[in-house]
């Protein structure tokens, strides 16, 4: 039985730009082959199981040929499993996906294309940059510059290109740009016409150079912006520096995110919106702790009290409360529900529950204020969290009276990091740290020399990460007051002034 193929346009680089549909098909995806530009920020879709297969290309470093991917297309199409090739921009546009298509073709193997936003639109969208523009130009020519223009012969007749007039696009054209403007000027455009390079375009990396066709490549060079970059040739080019429109009061900033990639999105996507550049670094997985004991759910009305401690916990709670054949219908009314703060008391809502006491402090010494006038000498209380929390909260309750039973649901385990990944981090502006299992797992992942003399500024979630944070020799430069991720980005944004 043959499964079905499904090449797919993963856009430029912003993650919100993948179509509606890609989304779809990612999220239920049995095997994503993915390229290396334009995808890393979207396999965060992929369903826990799926097989993620790194497919990308950079110069000297290919992860598989053109006709390996071809081939674990088929493979995997051929086994009946719903296979997504990602590709960065358009399949279509220098993508190399009618090359695929047809080898699926060749092989039977039925496939569905779904188009991206191209860079060599969208890269220049972001800079500000329109391919026509009404008076100025009224069409646009789309060329690779991967082909030599000094070579006897190519595809390319640069010349022939320059008298067309219109807008050019040049993807893939860093490496010989100097040589492609000679030839544009060689074939009649001004060595004085607009020109802009943008790179890492759309994402919260990118670069531009404003320059003409003659200083373009010199200009490039001066300003280190190499690939993967989008060139654009021709009077639209000027445009770019009256309708620029991204920026933000941390544009310029780098910020590293540690949380765990599943819950890294918000933050991530809050701090684009205010112009950061955004470097995700997982120190963290969650995952199930095994050998949960049944019983706490399947006697779920026995309890007077429920404490859930995070997100995590309480999706973890209902999992186990849906695998005991019951749901929250199970929970008896009068039973107190407690959250350790709104993002957790809004989770639990989405399942049916309200939150009955939510404290001022998010934190375990929080919970315990919160109940400091309620009886809990009565109480049976389930608090259900992380292996590996802090026992002050359960030791608090138990020292006041109370009958707790504590089951560890999940627990977070290191996320291995590429080297380059982290030495990318240290060199950031800024590391924000949620949880103190974030900062563990980041330090463990630092090579032999630890931290730099000159570290990345600290942003901290709550005193007890701080607290964390300072046993490794840190310095916290400000702490989220509320403890939670809008607090955790007004403490970003007053410690930069912004």
């Amino acid at each position: 039985m043959s499964g079905r193929v499904y090449l797919v346009g993963a856009g430029p680089g912003d993650p919100g730009l993948l179509t509606v549909r890609g989304r779809e098909l990612l999220e239920r995806a049995d095997v994503v082959i993915h390229d290396r530009l334009g995808t890393a920020e979207l396999l965060v879709l992929c369903a826990p199981g799926a097989e993620l297969i790194n497919a990308g290309k950079a110069p000297g470093d290919v992860a598989m040929t053109q006709d390996e991917i071809n081939a674990a297309l088929v493979r995997h199409g051929s086994q009946g499993k719903s296979v997504v090739r990602l590709k960065g921009g358009d399949p279509f546009v220098f993508g190399r996906g009618s090359e695929e298509a047809l080898a699926l073709t060749g092989a039977g193997i039925p496939f569905e294309v779904v188009p991206g936003i191209t860079s060599a639109i969208g890269a220049l969208a972001y800079a500000g940059v329109p391919v026509t523009h009404r008076g100025v130009s009224t069409s646009f020519t789309v060329v690779t510059g991967h082909e030599d223009p000094a070579k006897p012969e190519t595809q390319t007749d640069w010349q022939s290109l320059a008298r067309a007039g219109g807008t050019i696009v040049i993807l893939m054209g860093m490496g010989r740009l100097g040589r492609i403007a000679d030839e544009l000027m060689a074939g009649g455009r001004p060595g004085a016409e607009p020109a802009a390079v943008v790179q890492w375009g759309t994402t919260d990396r990118q670069r531009v150079v404003l320059a003409t066709l003659q200083t373009v490549a010199q200009r490039a060079e001066e300003e280190a912006v190499g690939s993967p970059s989008v060139v654009a040739v021709g009077p639209v080019a000027e445009l770019g520096a009256q309708i620029a429109w991204r920026g933000g009061p941390l544009s310029g900033r780098s910020v590293v995110v540690t949380r765990a990639r599943a819950q890294a999105s918000e933050l991530s996507a809050r701090l684009r919106a205010l112009g950061a550049e955004v470097i995700e670094l997982p120190a963290i997985r969650i995952q199930a702790a095994d050998g949960v004991d049944a019983e706490p759910f399947r006697n779920i009305a026995r309890y007077s009290m429920i404490v859930l401690t995070s997100v995590n916990g309480v999706d973890r709670f209902f999992e186990e409360l849906f695998s005991a054949g019951a749901d929250v219908r199970a929970i008896p009314r009068e039973t107190a529900a407690v959250a350790i703060g709104p993002a957790t008391a809004s989770r639990m809502g989405a399942y049916g529950l309200a939150a009955d006491v939510v404290p001022d402090r998010y934190v375990a010494e929080g919970v315990l204020d919160a109940l400091s006038a309620r009886d809990v000498e009565k109480d049976r209380v389930l608090v259900a969290r992380a292996r590996g929390s802090r026992p002050d909260l359960v030791d608090g309750l138990r020292a006041r009276g109370a009958t707790v039973d504590e089951v560890h649901l999940y627990e977070a385990v290191a996320e291995p990091a590429q080297p380059e990944q982290v030495e990318r981090a240290l060199d950031a502006d800024y590391l924000t740290f949620t949880s103190s299992s974030t900062v563990h797992r980041f330090m463990e992942q630092l090579p032999g020399q630890g931290v730099p003399d000159t570290p990345p500024r600290v942003i901290s979630i709550g005193p007890i990460t701080s607290e964390t944070v300072r046993q490794f020799g840190l310095s916290v430069s400000s702490e989220a007051d509320p403890h939670d991720i809008p607090g955790l980005i007004e403490a970003l944004l007053a410690d930069a002034g912004a």
